[in-house]
């Protein structure tokens, strides 16, 4: 095994394997099933296709800066490295720090919900197996594709994704061919709709529906060319999400009737769309939607399960985290101890809401999802005001990818944060005091990142030097400092 001073390894990853990896944490079967009707019967009803469309033009503006932070830091660091480059390193340590909780508790949702779904679909088929046991197999499995390279990650979620996305186009197509044109309701896209009573939180459920697309940002130390891939995968996702997730979104409503949504959604609620497969696709498409269900959660889990590991690996290699974590493995190249780490967190987790005897989706998932999204939505926020403090500090940059953009992407973000705030026990779906105080978290945790760097500052200058710079280009890249290769002589400085 050798350490993180090996050296880089040749990029396996080229911008098909970089989407696939992203799209498969936004899930958008998992989504489509969860998100959706929720939107349709807590929102603005037919208006839920415009909300995704519009959560999609700002993410694109999002996209454009953060691409300016892609190019700059090589592609490689995520939040942490773009608000590095951008804020400065004490907000970049709070930075790093919270994005490593979020990517964790949404891991830690969706092995829950794989667990309680796959027992649901396994039970409505006759079999018999606990939540339990569901979701152990489905960590095994990540585990074990978290530890090997990110390309074998990648090759099984083209897999997985390909069918996910290909049942929903089934049924998209099996809509347009009985309904025609009266399946793409113009009502949908309507000023008195798209903007009507509920609009706030249709796009609320918008928003969070993307969380894990910005993930291109940590894998450019793995790509063929970071420098182009990363910002093109970035870009595709976006549109292929919110194109995806607008147009299926508008094809049932078309199918269930504008005037109707609201209704039948409140009634079936995540049944909505295996009531659309059983009437358009037959008992197979049913059945098709329900085991591709399954298969959309655990992609989702291993692609944010790598993300998380890529998150521990760069805080370790800046001395954030334990040096050990940021180990790489001598043949795989992957974050190997870090990706062990965030297994054994999660397993350990899982198990202690398991003999707690709690609910793994009402308690376990909605809990844990719900404070992992909102913290993403809220780094998707900062990376973009990021972008705005390298324009101020640099006193240089294009006026639409460096100004514009991503202060319309900041604008947008800083919304959908204020609206999930606010509506967090509606996207938890629980009325429980505990998890209505989960967001406090987050800001608890950005002010211990603070906290910790200004410690580092006038304790450890050099340490404190180092934060960062690994990952802009636009810095000179120090030497292997003796700080994170272990040296004692360098940490007492």
């Amino acid at each position: 095994m050798s350490s993180s001073g090996s050296p880089p390894p040749s990029g396996r990853l080229g911008t098909g394997h970089i989407l696939f990896l992203i799209v498969a944490a936004a899930a958008p079967l998992s989504a489509m099933v969860g998100t959706v009707p929720l939107a349709f019967a807590f929102g603005d009803g037919a208006g839920v296709p415009a909300a995704f469309l519009f959560a999609g033009v700002t993410l694109l503006c999002f996209s454009v800066g953060y691409a300016v932070s892609a190019r700059r830091t090589g592609g490689s660091g995520g939040f942490y490295a773009s608000v590095a480059d951008g804020l400065g390193r004490p907000s970049a340590v709070a930075a790093g720090y919270l994005a490593l909780l979020s990517y964790n508790c949404a891991t830690i949702g969706l092995a829950g919900a794989l667990g309680y779904f796959t027992q649901l679909v396994l039970a409505a088929h006759g079999l018999t197996v606990s939540w339990q046991w569901c979701a152990a197999v489905g960590l095994v499995l990540m585990a074990v594709l978290g530890y090997r390279e990110i390309a074998l990650s990648a090759r099984v979620l083209a897999l997985l994704m390909l069918g996910e996305i290909g049942v929903l186009a089934a049924l998209d197509v099996a809509i347009l061919v009985r309904h025609g044109l009266h399946a793409l309701p113009t009502a949908s896209f309507s000023p008195h709709t798209a903007a009507g009573h509920g609009v706030g939180v249709s796009l609320m459920f918008a928003f969070v529906s993307f969380i894990g697309f910005e993930s291109a940002a940590l894998y450019g130390k793995e790509a063929k060319d970071p420098r182009r891939s990363v910002p093109r995968a970035t870009y595709v996702a976006v549109v292929l999400i919110a194109g995806f997730y607008a147009l299926t979104s508008w094809l049932a409503v078309g199918a269930v009737g504008s005037d109707r949504v609201r209704e039948v959604a409140g009634k079936q609620m995540g049944d909505l769309f295996f009531v659309l497969g059983d009437d358009f696709l037959g008992k197979a498409g049913s059945t098709g939607l329900q085991i591709m269900l399954c298969t959309s959660l655990f992609a989702a889990t291993l692609a944010l399960h790598s993300a998380a590991g890529r998150y521990a690996q760069v805080l370790a290699a800046d001395g954030l985290l334990p040096g050990a974590l940021a180990a790489e493995h001598s043949r795989y190249r992957s974050p190997h101890r870090a990706s062990l780490a965030q297994s054994a967190l999660t397993a350990v987790v899982v198990a202690g809401f398991a003999v707690a005897g709690l609910d793994p989706y009402a308690d376990l998932t909605t809990s844990m999802l719900g404070l992992g999204t909102l913290g993403i939505v809220a780094l998707q926020a900062l990376a973009a005001l990021s972008v705005l403090g390298l324009r101020l500090r640099t006193g240089g940059g294009h006026w639409w990818r460096e100004t514009v953009a991503p202060l319309l992407g900041f604008a947008g973000l800083a919304a959908s944060v204020w609206l999930v705030v606010g509506n967090f026990d509606m996207l938890t779906g629980s009325p429980s005091a505990v998890i209505a105080a989960l967001p406090w978290l987050l800001p608890l945790v950005a002010a211990g990142g603070l906290l910790y760097a200004a410690r580092l500052r006038s304790a450890h200058p050099a340490r404190y030097r180092l934060l960062g710079t690994r990952h802009t280009a636009a810095a000179p890249v120090p030497a292997p400092s003796p700080v994170l290769s272990g040296d004692r002589h360098a940490r007492s400085q």
